[in-house]
């Protein structure tokens, strides 16, 4: 497989079947126990029908954290920022979206965020969601005074860990994982943006817009995005297996799968929800995006513990329950290829269950299977914390 071929969503569905495979036939650290796989279902479904009673459920993306607590924060922002132009509210929704995403790596389960104008109190994605958007509103990502509402080259690369600390109310007693890699991140994207100018029009994030209806046109499917971010963004990911010259990103080494690339596995689980919330600003803006399955199930801690704490999977060495485990190990890539095959798996049986044909596994997702994980999370543990211990740098989960 070339490099290329590993920044695509089908090289996710390929190496991660080559685990599922690997796990089947008793060679990796996780039993697998398929007959679990409906009682599982029926877990999801449940969540389901607790929180979308009239299943009529959105696409798993960050839009609905930006709305925690009830607060339509989105709404209140465009009311104050009075944009009227289609094009622009989506490139605008693009600095937002994108900047919150990449933000978006486990934040730990010690960590909130305290939203001043609420009082309200908000820890993990929510938390990181609104701490990203009033950094974003507040003009955080932007080099231009007069525009704070953007994302552009200069803006990002300003970014630094203090930033972050500051934005995301970082102290000895609210302790955030990954501060360091978080603004690095940012700073890359940064540079990307300037490295990238085909793709990124105008010097901004939001030039994605332009570049999509310049390229596609008004209708074209949602592998076209990922396409588009796996190679715009290549170079923001830190410290990673390269190949051909080109940064792979979410893309490790299993020891058992064999030497070089062939033991390779792909996930690019932050830059497929970047995906999936690059979807509905343009929706909003009149594009029609299609053939949204071709995208994959997202390889992280809530799908993955869904499946861990309902019996799905099981560890071989139950010692494994108390370590810490990097990225990179054989058994958290196992993990994670297991979710995104299972996901797939479990998908066609919540829609038979609900009779639901029309039924995406955006929507899967997000009804779903990582609400379902959160709760289970929240049973099984106080802090509602992932079953495995992961030795995160704020850039993959």
């Amino acid at each position: 497989m070339t490099a290329e071929e590993f920044l695509t969503a089908k090289a996710v569905r390929t190496t991660t079947s080559q685990v599922f495979d690997l796990v089947s036939e008793g060679e990796g650290s996780i039993y697998l126990h398929m007959g679990q796989l409906e009682s599982c279902a029926d877990k999801v479904i449940e969540v389901i029908r607790e929180n979308y009673p009239d299943l009529n459920i959105p696409y798993h993306s960050r839009w609905g954290h930006f709305k925690v607590g009830g607060h339509d924060r989105v709404k209140s922002w465009l009311d104050q920022a009075q944009i009227s132009d289609p094009m622009e509210r989506a490139r605008c929704f693009y600095d937002l979206v994108t900047t919150s995403v990449l933000l978006d790596a486990g934040a730990g389960p010690e960590w909130a965020y305290l939203e001043n104008e609420t009082n309200e109190r908000y820890g993990r994605s929510e938390g990181l969601a609104v701490a990203s958007y009033y950094l974003f509103q507040q003009g955080g990502f932007s080099s231009q005074k007069d525009q704070p509402f953007l994302a552009d080259a200069k803006g990002l690369q300003s970014v630094t860990p203090m930033t972050i600390k500051e934005a995301f109310q970082v102290s000895e007693r609210n302790p955030l994982i990954g501060v360091e890699g978080r603004a690095l991140l940012m700073s890359s994207l940064g540079k990307a943006i300037e490295n990238n100018s085909e793709y990124f029009i105008g010097g901004r994030i939001g030039g994605l817009v332009d570049y999509f209806d310049q390229t596609y046109g008004k209708s074209f499917s949602a592998d076209k995005i990922l396409y588009v971010v796996l190679r715009a963004l290549s170079s923001i990911w830190p410290g990673r297996l390269e190949m051909d010259g080109m940064r792979l990103g979410d893309v490790w080494s299993h020891t058992k799968l064999g030497k070089g690339s062939q033991g390779y596995v792909a996930f690019h689980k932050l830059s497929q929800w970047l995906s999936y919330s690059l979807i509905e600003p343009l929706e909003w803006a009149g594009f029609k995006i299609t053939d949204l399955d071709e995208l994959t199930g997202l390889a992280e801690y809530r799908n993955g513990g869904l499946f861990l704490d309902s019996g799905v999977i099981e560890l071989r060495h139950l010692g494994d329950l108390a370590k810490q485990h990097p990225p990179q190990s054989d058994l958290i890539i196992e993990w994670r290829a297991l979710t995104v095959q299972l996901l797939d798996r479990i998908a066609p049986i919540i829609r038979e269950k609900l009779s639901l044909e029309d039924f995406p596994l955006a929507k899967v997702l997000e009804g779903g299977t990582w609400w379902t994980g959160r709760k289970l999370a929240s049973e099984k543990r106080s802090d509602s914390s992932p079953p495995l211990n992961i030795k995160s740098d704020g850039t993959v989960f």
